[in-house]
């Protein structure tokens, strides 16, 4: 296929996509080379390719989302796929059905592929294991969140052209944050170090067993990485008062521009979404000349266009034998 002309032969088996931690640095980069490829699809008049022309696609949320789902929507459908959309509000679920049971009745109308997020940890990996069809994870508790990884990776390897060597800060609620461990899976395993920034509140009880450097200043990193990840303070999740006040977080760990003044004039600011703004960073970042936020945006269409083909080709191979 055109699209594919630029990634080098890889023999890719896996029917899912649950988290960064399993896979390899050539699996990460296997997905990026073929992310690559589908970006000229959305340059045509007509943005559509036929890979998943025939195949359903269900969006299994439980929890609210903007960016990701919509995403996920756009790039099935850019394959061709038929698109099943599910909330929790509308469902069964709401009326005590289990996760199980509405994948299984789904399932039973010819579905291809799931893409889940969930507010329990393991959601998708116990899904994997119960049915058929393929499974994404698109965010399950405080685990993974792989596609968020995987465009961060890219959107970093488009403009450095590799991450080796790369110093990275991911900076803020590292505790409940799904994308900071998604990120520093692949981010490690493809040769960048990493960094995690915050207060010690919301640093996981375990930081120390992963393969991370920690600081407690976000003026202490600023002048020395090459790329910052400022993470959303997640309100919802936040048990007790991990820090005295909105106004003390952002003094001492929101990106300001007054902070921008000490980093590397090309530094890369990123986020996953949505922005506090004000309290994370200034708009002014936000909307910098260093920031690549929108990149994030943009470059996850392709990304989770690329990851739906190879799950769904590795789900066909398994079909056949």
């Amino acid at each position: 296929m055109a699209f594919m002309r630029k990634t080098k032969q890889f023999n890719w088996n896996r029917k899912h996509l649950l988290g960064l931690r399993e896979l390899s640095a050539e699996e990460i980069t296997y997905i990026l080379d073929t992310a690559t490829g589908f970006e000229q699809v959305s340059t045509r008049s007509v943005k559509k390719a036929p890979p998943l022309r025939g195949k359903v696609v269900v969006n299994l949320f439980f929890e609210d989302s903007t960016r990701t789902r919509n995403s996920f929507t756009l790039a099935a459908n850019r394959l061709s796929a038929d698109v099943i959309e599910f909330t929790q509000k509308s469902s069964s679920v709401s009326k005590g059905e289990t996760l199980l049971d509405t994948a299984r009745n789904l399932e039973a109308m010819g579905i291809d592929i799931v893409v889940i997020r969930h507010n329990a940890g393991g959601a998708a990996r116990f899904l994997s294991r119960n049915i058929q069809a393929a499974v994404v994870n698109a965010g399950d508790g405080f685990c993974e969140h792989p596609t968020q990884g995987l465009l961060d990776v890219y959107t970093i390897r488009k403009i450095r052209g590799s991450l080796e060597g790369l110093k990275i800060a991911i900076v803020g609620d590292i505790a409940h944050s799904r994308v900071a461990r998604s990120d520093m899976w692949a981010m490690t395993k493809l040769g960048a170090e990493v960094t995690f920034v915050g207060p010690p509140t919301l640093m996981p009880s375990q930081v120390s067993k992963l393969p991370v450097k920690v600081s407690y200043s976000l003026d202490e990193v600023i002048e020395k990485v090459d790329v910052i990840n400022m993470l959303r303070i997640q309100f919802e999740r936040l048990g007790g008062n991990p820090f005295p006040s909105i106004r003390e977080y952002s003094r001492y760990f929101g990106l300001t521009v007054e902070r921008m003044q000490k980093a590397k004039p090309d530094i890369l600011v990123m986020h996953p979404g949505p922005i506090n703004r004000g309290l994370e960073m200034e708009s002014e970042v936000a909307d910098g000349k260093n920031s690549v936020i929108l990149e994030q945006v943009k470059n996850g269409l392709a990304v989770r266009m690329a990851v739906l083909f190879l799950v769904n080709q590795a789900a066909m191979v398994t079909k056949e034998k």
